[in-house]
Order: structure tokens, then C-alpha cells, then sequence
């Protein structure tokens, strides 16, 4: 008969720091390799594990990038899209989520996985459908509910709210992400996305707020 093997908290939680540990390495390698030039032997290295401890958690290149991805994409989503749909503030709840939103773009290591991803896309499309559906998709889905109770209470005019959703969060990171993601100027002070997020949430009501506001 077959028995099944317990793990304790403490073994589980030296699991995710051996795992977390290796998902740093790599992150490491991939941003200044690149995918195709990366190698399991020079993340281990980076790492700090062995090869074979490397093995023991992921069997392939392609598996540990795609787990990087979809680890960042989580502790993103971790950050976002806390809407309360009971409360009736929407120009404050989408100013504090448009805040938040470009906060988390902005991050370090977001732009970084991004820059992976497009790197490695043109080769492994597949990990542009991973990070889509991991990241982008999640948000947009999250905000798309949000939207359409705010329209069964009356606080929002809106035929497509999926669409509406995808304007929202284009419009407050748009203006700033592209730069950064190329290198081509650093992430603005805060005053500068405050002034930008509040101009977004501007047009969305003026697109979308209740008729008679």
C-alpha cells in the first residue's frame, strides 16, 4: 500500500527559499544573457546550487524561464486590483488603482521580466502567451468585473466594459512605461505619475461617469 510522504512547514519553507534562490539566479542570467545564450550551468552558478539540485526543481531551460515569468507576473498581480465594489468613490478608487498600477510596472524587476520575455518571444512565442495570460490578462479581467458592477450600481456609464478596462490602465501607464522598458529615460518622480494618473482618470470619467454627473 502506498504512503504518502508529509512535509513539515519547515521543510516546505526551505523548499521555497531553495526554490526562490534559483528563480534569482536565473533572473540574473536571462536579463544579462539573454534566453538562447543562457545555460542551466551558468544559472546554478549564479544560483548558487548545483546542477543537480537545479534538476531536482525545474527539468528544463525553458521550464525555469517560464516559472521566472509567471513568479513575477504573481507577485505583481499581489499589489493590484484590491477594488472595493461596494464603495462608490470610482475617481478615487481608480486614482489609487491607476497609482498602484504604474507603481508595480515600474518596479525593477517587472521591467526586466518584460525585457526577458520580448527577448525571448521572437524564439519561444510561447512565453509571450505565458506572460500575456499570466499578467496583462489577469488585470484586465480583474478591472472588467470591477467596471461591470460599478455599472449595475449606476456609478458608470459603459457599453464594453472590457474594453474600458484595457483604456484605463493604457492610458495611466502608457505615457511612462515605454521609456523605461528601452532604457531611454528613468522611472519619473511620483508627482509626475500622480499628475498622469489623474489625467487618465479625467478621461475615463468624462467617457464613462453617469450622465448626469
Amino acid at each position: 500500500m502506498e504512503t504518502e510522504t508529509a512535509t513539515t512547514p519547515a521543510a516546505d519553507a526551505l523548499d521555497s527559499a531553495k526554490r526562490r534562490q534559483i528563480l534569482d539566479g536565473a533572473r540574473q542570467v536571462f536579463l544579462a544573457q539573454g534566453f538562447d545564450a543562457a545555460s542551466m550551468g551558468e544559472i546554478a552558478k549564479a544560483a548558487g546550487v548545483s546542477k543537480g539540485t537545479l534538476y531536482v526543481y525545474f527539468d528544463s531551460k525553458e521550464e525555469l524561464f517560464a516559472a521566472l515569468v509567471k513568479s513575477q507576473c504573481a507577485q505583481t498581480a499581489e499589489r493590484l486590483f484590491e477594488l472595493d465594489a461596494e464603495k462608490h468613490d470610482v475617481r478615487d478608487a481608480l486614482r489609487r488603482l491607476g497609482l498602484s498600477f504604474v507603481d508595480a510596472m515600474l518596479e525593477p524587476s517587472h521591467v526586466s521580466t518584460v525585457r526577458m520575455v520580448i527577448g525571448a518571444a521572437d524564439r519561444q512565442p510561447e512565453i509571450g502567451q505565458l506572460f500575456l495570460q499570466a499578467g496583462p490578462r489577469q488585470g484586465w479581467a480583474r478591472l472588467t468585473e470591477w467596471l461591470k458592477l460599478k455599472v449595475e450600481h449606476g456609478d458608470l456609464v459603459i457599453d464594453d466594459p472590457e474594453v474600458a478596462a484595457k483604456q484605463f490602465l493604457t492610458m495611466s501607464h502608457g505615457a511612462v512605461m515605454m521609456p523605461v522598458l528601452i532604457g531611454a529615460e528613468p522611472a519619473p518622480p511620483a508627482e509626475r505619475i500622480e499628475y498622469l494618473v489623474n489625467k487618465a482618470v479625467d478621461v475615463f470619467m468624462a467617457a464613462y461617469g453617469p450622465r448626469n454627473a
